[in-house]
């Protein structure tokens, strides 16, 4: 190459720098050899001079670009100190003599989709590279004219940082020393289609406060307390384990008196207190990542890897679940990798095209709530997407993830009329991309991250929700139960005198209670859009009301599965959930409110001491009808065991058993004769129409059997059932 060849292709990528259109910058700037000496060149826009330390430089182009020619090259880290016509000056130690952040097997493995600790190379990562401190900024925009970086750092202004295709990866990257921990910052995107927009950062890891959404370097310097804890997690099960959740939206479950949002820190310690003394196992948070949107509730997030800025930095969120592990309390997060929303300076659209997202509206446009849907076909956002899960898993120390709005991602109809979707490659209507897309995220967290919990809220029957990935399955952990949510509010709405109609609402749940590893939801969806409470659900005057939630509850935990309940539900809330308020604490104050908290404390310290009540979830062996038919009177019973069965559970030693029966009509039964698989004395453990619960105090602490076979059991025993109440007896004595 000729001299002259070469300085015209200096003077080309100079004026791409200048104009905003330089896809390598390094190119030009810099340290370059040049004969036996070197050149160094310098761009600082606006400026009219410069020196590297101490040495003149010469503007080489009247924007701002600088170069000195040098015996030798300077080390990384090498300053540049500009100076304005208008006066001032400014150091900084310059961008353009560093090596690249990621190396060829980072940018092979998201090429292929498979980067599994895609933060740690992409977003914001502040660190020593060379021996320089600085930020480390990598985003993947493949189809970008440009990208520039701008921040706190540089006046936001594009000009001073464009950063470097890494060759075909798509990526651009750039480290800058000038930015530290605490700046705000963005991507300014020079699209394929010609539009410059400021973007968030995809990967960032602190935002901040909404409305405002700039992304911000962040350096955690948290250390962790929770050593046992995670150790215990790396060798359970938790989903054949005792589990119990409290759901949790931080924003509303408990505020000052000013109406101020609590920090993580201040939420903590009251959190952990509450859920212990209710004896819950977990608790599940809705959305935790960042969201603009309030009324959202966060399940449309613009930042997913990083907690939302509104209770605090992300060291505050690892100090919450630091804090409930040292209680004895798991964490579960809501996680939504179902859709996206469409705000110009999140991911749609982010380099100029339809990048995250499907282009065809039949494919990327969501119809229930005008989002986007992923492109979980796409190397690259499926990467995006599994190591967004895996970050909240292992770098948080979260639990698990119940994965939202999974019947969304499974169907290519779904909410679509004919016409409005595009089958599959075989002509169906199952999504083959989703489908693949869930089951690499359950095999590689389940593999990598053992003892944590994935649950699907799939509200279809789809089939092997729960069931492994090389059985067939999605690979889920647990899955809700949407049917029998669906048909236990129905039946509990319904006025007891009609409710000998609706009976086989609450037994047709058992004739698929074993398919799936199930969670029993009452959620805040329930709570919410004019559906008013659950104490509002239900039907009678003010004591049936109650009597009937304290039986819906003793239910819920008598039933095989998991239990899921929204904050507020606890103290039985008369008005309907509202994310501008914090929960009706008040409401303790009166002894019926205070009683149903009161139940679930014990429903939940009775679960402790009776594991029949849950070891048996997961097989039909723990579970026994013993009268489903009494629909006239609409009297349920039936037996909880371990899986060993009902009659080895009742021997000394067997594992326990547990005679469930309920009476969902205000009238109480006398002479209901109850069969048992053993003989002599069975005491009450549970009765919801208890005084001290509200109830109206039909109580019998004790019955003893007559001999009597009954109801396919050995023996049995007369019973007199309390009104709109369900009882819990075991054998005496073990």
């Amino acid at each position: 190459m000729t001299a002259t060849d070469h300085g015209g292709q200096v003077a080309a990528a100079v004026h791409a720098l200048v104009s905003g259109t330089c896809r390598d910058p390094h190119q030009v700037l810099g340290v370059h050899r040049d004969g036996e000496g070197v050149v160094v060149r310098a761009w600082r826009p606006g400026a009219s001079a410069a020196t590297l330390d101490g040495r003149p430089m010469r503007r080489v182009h009247d924007a701002g670009v600088f170069e000195v020619r040098l015996a030798g090259a300077p080390a990384p880290g090498y300053r540049v100190t500009y100076e304005w016509e208008g006066g001032g000056t400014h150091t900084v130690v310059e961008p353009w003599s560093f090596w690249p952040t990621l190396g060829e097997l980072d940018l092979h493995l998201i090429g292929e989709g498979r980067h599994q600790r895609l933060w740690t190379v992409l977003g914001a990562n502040h660190r020593v590279h060379q021996d320089v401190e600085g930020t480390a900024f990598a985003v993947w925009a493949p189809n970008a004219r440009a990208v520039r970086v701008v921040g706190d750092w540089n006046g936001w202004d594009g000009r001073a940082h464009p950063m470097r295709a890494l060759g075909a990866s798509g990526v651009w990257e750039i480290f800058v020393p000038e930015a530290r921990p605490g700046h705000r910052y963005k991507f300014e995107v020079v699209g394929a289609d010609g539009s410059t927009t400021l973007r968030a950062d995809p990967l960032a890891r602190a935002t901040e406060v909404p409305p405002a959404n700039a992304s911000v370097v962040f350096r955690s310097s948290y250390t962790w307390g929770d050593d046992e804890w995670m150790a215990r997690r790396a060798a359970s099960r938790p989903w054949d384990e005792r589990m119990a959740v409290y759901e949790v939206h931080l924003g509303s479950w408990m505020r000052h008196p000013d109406g101020r949002l609590p920090t993580y820190e201040e939420l903590a310690d009251k959190l952990a207190d509450h859920v212990t003394d209710l004896g819950f196992t977990h608790v599940e948070l809705l959305p935790p990542t960042e969201h603009p949107y309030v009324p959202s509730w966060g399940y449309q997030v613009t930042s997913y890897f990083a907690p939302t800025a509104r209770h605090g930095d992300p060291d505050g969120f690892r100090a919450l679940v630091d804090r409930l592990h040292q209680r004895g309390v798991g964490v579960i997060i809501d996680w939504v990798p179902a859709h996206f929303p469409r705000d110009a300076w999140a991911l749609a659209r982010f380099d100029g095209t339809a990048l995250y997202e499907h282009e065809d509206p039949r494919q990327g446009h969501h119809p229930d709530w005008g989002t986007l849907v992923f492109n979980y076909g796409r190397n690259e956002v499926r990467n995006f997407l599994v190591a967004s899960a895996r970050f909240w898993l292992e770098e948080m120390h979260v639990d698990g993830l119940r994965v939202d709005a999974v019947a969304s991602m499974l169907y290519l109809d779904y909410s679509r009329r004919e016409g409005e979707w595009v089958p599959n490659r075989f002509g169906g209507r199952e999504n083959l991309e989703a489908i693949a897309f869930l089951q690499e995220l359950n095999t590689v967290l389940h593999r990598d991250l053992p003892g944590v919990l994935t649950v699907a809220e799939e509200s279809t029957a789809w089939g092997g929700v729960s069931r492994p990935v090389d059985a067939g399955g999605l690979g889920f952990s647990q899955k809700w139960n949407m049917g029998w949510m669906h048909d236990t509010l129905r039946y509990f709405s319904t006025e007891p005198v009609h409710r000998k109609w609706h009976h086989d609402l609450l037994t047709f749940g058992l004739t698929y209670a074993w398919s799936e590893n199930f969670v029993l939801p009452l959620s805040h969806d329930e709570v919410v859009h004019m559906k008013g409470s659950l104490l509002g659900k239900m039907p009678g005057d003010r004591w049936q009301r109650f009597a009937n939630l304290r039986a819906l509850y003793a239910w819920m935990w008598s039933h095989p599965g998991k239990q899921l309940l929204f904050m507020g539900a606890e103290m039985a809330q008369e008005r309907e959930w509202s994310h501008d308020r914090e929960i009706d604490w008040f409401l303790l104050a009166d002894p019926m409110h205070a009683g149903v908290r009161d139940l679930l404390r014990e429903l939940n310290r009775l679960e402790v001491e009776h594991p029949a009540l849950w070891t048996g979830d997961t097989t039909p062996a723990g579970f026994a009808w013993l009268d489903a038919d009494d629909r006239e009177h609409s009297v349920y019973a039936f037996l909880r065991s371990g899986p060993e069965g009902p009659a080895a559970g009742a021997r000394p030693g067997g594992g326990g058993v547990v005679a469930c029966v309920a009476n969902l009509t205000p009238v109480p039964r006398h002479g209901y004769r109850l069969g048992l698989p053993v003989g002599g004395r069975w005491v009450d453990v549970l009765n919801t129409d208890e005084e001290r619960w509200g109830g109206s105090g039909v109580v019998q602490p004790e019955v003893t059997t007559d001999g009597t076979p009954w109801q396919g059991q050995p023996d049995s025993a007369v019973l007199t059932l309390p009104p709109l109440a369900v009882r819990w007896l075991v054998p005496a004595g073990r």
